[in-house]
């Protein structure tokens, strides 16, 4: 989009269907976008001489890029990205960023950020970037926000279609055959990623082989759903949730506020209900259809979530 010399981008939320962790270790996974959630990245020309500023709305932050430390996500972005389309940091810009995707719910808030700094950027240069192109400078962005990223956050947003992904093989986006309806409901606790994928990494090598039999299920898990997706049987989507949910469980990543919030679902009415993401905080999803929304939106706010999102998969 281009309002006179203002460049502006956008990129949706995403959520994690099936395989979070396993993913990690070579397992599949599937993600699809939340359009309902997006974040937002303008670039304008600054005034000569002041370099790039970088704001950040939301956080109330505003800096120059010299100013950042290497560690800045954002500065990490902008820098990669201009490196990659060959004109160097050497400009006047105002970068300013704004999301309405809730931060360290599982919603890809980092990777929706750098997607759309990324396009911006790109379009102020006139050198328009692949999603390929676009997803592999995020990636290295991502791990700066998760230590050592799946790779999902990034493919997914950035395709901005389902994704059926396993790590260092080319990525899927594969079709539905029969929409359907998620809701994501928001325990409102931030979910560590990084804290909770090293967690299970640590457990993973004390007991490689339990672990590496819960990730093989979970992966299974997760081919048997994207068939399912694909031939339209949204029951057994609903029922591969709900043991995927079971196996999450086993390897320590949910928590009191996450099982309340499954457990909402499923008496609202759910297909089925499951954390999605790290764990430990963020987002519970529940499968659900156009005569049960209400109810279990209703039941999930008694339960204490802080917000509900109703997205369709399609």
């Amino acid at each position: 989009m281009e309002v006179g010399s203002l460049k502006i981008a956008y990129a949706p939320g995403k959520v994690i269907l099936f395989g979070e962790h396993a993913v990690v270790y070579g397992q599949p996974a599937i993600a699809v976008p939340v359009t309902q959630v997006q974040a937002r990245a303008t670039v304008e020309p600054g005034s000569e001489g002041q370099g790039i500023t970088i704001v950040a709305e939301d956080l109330e932050q505003s800096y120059s890029l010299e100013q950042a430390p290497p560690s800045d996500a954002l500065r990490a972005i902008v820098v990669s990205t201009l490196e990659h389309i060959g004109v160097g940091t050497k400009h006047d810009l105002a970068i300013t960023v704004s999301s309405t995707i809730p931060i360290a719910r599982g919603l890809g808030s980092g990777a929706a950020i750098s997607t759309a700094i990324v396009r911006a950027l790109s379009q102020h240069f006139g050198n328009l970037l692949s999603p390929q192109t676009i997803s592999d400078l995020v990636y290295e962005t991502e791990k700066i926000y998760h230590g050592t990223p799946s790779g999902i956050d990034n493919t997914v947003i950035a395709f901005e279609k389902p994704v059926y992904f396993v790590r260092d093989q080319k990525i899927k986006i594969f079709s539905v055959k029969r929409p359907f309806l998620l809701a994501i409901a928001d325990t409102g606790i931030a979910s560590p990623t990084k804290i909770a994928v090293s967690d299970v990494r640590r457990a993973w090598k004390r007991e490689r082989e339990k672990y590496e039999e819960i990730f093989e299920e979970i992966g299974t898990i997760a081919e048997m759903g994207r068939r399912a997706i694909e031939r339209g049987e949204i029951e057994t989507v609903g029922r591969l949730m709900n043991e995927n949910h079971r196996l999450l469980q086993l390897i320590g990543v949910s928590s009191p506020e996450l099982e309340g919030l499954v457990e909402a679902a499923r008496e609202g009415g759910a297909l089925g209900a499951k954390l999605s993401g790290a764990g430990r905080g963020g987002n519970i999803i529940a499968l659900v259809t156009q005569e049960t929304r209400s109810r279990v939106d209703l039941m999930l706010r008694l339960a204490g979530a802080k917000d509900v999102i109703i997205t369709e998969v399609s």
